[in-house]
């Protein structure tokens, strides 16, 4: 073969070589790709209701009634299951409202659907019981004493944590003056964060995209794991102020700042 493509003029013996070359990349345009296509996904104030359901109910405390919002953020993938393409992956790597991540990054990897949908609603569950040990043990609560139950249908891991934190201390606490003032001093604000039991704030994931949907349902503030900034900022809606947390009283220490006045509120 090797003899016979010495004699063949350079024009043809281009041809010759690139047909293996086109046949590679109209098998790549048409194949799947190990890859998900990401987009800014749905907001849910932790401070109201969800699908008619209070999002926060506590007993064995009295609650606060609370004004403006804390808004827990995620991001919209395409399923485990999904063809994702060279065309969708190129056009989302493109675009600012889209991000192109590993399969794997998303989705535990050979698990079917409905077992990824399991670990993710057992993250969750798991994420809300840490969130209120994490803001009774700040507020000083005895967990016997003071019960409290999230619900939050249709949304499932670990990245609400840091706001079902904030949303319980709003509606014990407020902004812990005893004056009625509220965390969140009437704003909207937004966020995303693992949280730990002892209050400690943990990156997600996904960031930008979460900044994007926080500021379309009207969000002027934005609470970050620090570590995040920089992903935070790198396509940061106009009119959206970032707030960078490492822990949960941090988080408030800011909020409480931001409201009064008084105090450093951080940024990025």
């Amino acid at each position: 073969m090797l003899s016979r493509l010495s004699l063949l003029s350079r024009p043809v013996a281009v041809a010759v070589c690139a047909l293996p070359v086109v046949g590679l990349l109209v098998t790549v345009a048409f194949a799947p790709l190990p890859f998900t296509v990401a987009q800014p996904g749905l907001t849910a104030n932790v401070l109201g209701e969800n699908k008619g359901e209070p999002v926060i109910t506590i007993s064995g405390a009295e609650a606060r009634r609370t004004s403006g919002q804390l808004r827990m953020t995620t991001i919209e993938a395409t399923g485990p299951d999904a063809r994702v393409g060279l065309g969708d992956v190129l056009d989302g790597w493109f675009r600012t409202d889209q991000a192109v991540m590993p399969r794997d990054a998303v989705y535990p990897s050979g698990d079917t659907t409905e077992q990824i949908q399991k670990h993710n609603e057992a993250e969750m569950k798991e994420s809300q019981d840490t969130a209120t040990e994490a803001a009774l043990a700040y507020l000083g609560e005895d967990s016997g004493d003071v019960d409290v139950t999230l619900r939050l249908a249709d949304v499932g891991g670990p990245s609400a944590g840091l706001l079902f934190s904030l949303g319980i201390v709003d509606k014990l606490d407020g902004d812990g003056d005893g004056g009625g003032g509220d965390l969140t001093g009437g704003r909207v604000v937004a966020g995303t964060g693992t949280i730990a039991t002892d209050g400690r704030v943990g990156p997600v994931g996904g960031v930008a995209l979460k900044t994007q949907a926080a500021r379309r349902d009207g969000a002027t503030v934005f609470l970050v794991p620090r570590a995040e900034c920089a992903d935070a900022q790198s396509e940061l809606p106009k009119g959206l102020r970032l707030i960078p947390v490492t822990t949960l009283k941090g988080a408030v220490d800011s909020l409480v700042a931001l409201e009064t006045g008084k105090g450093k509120v951080p940024s990025c």
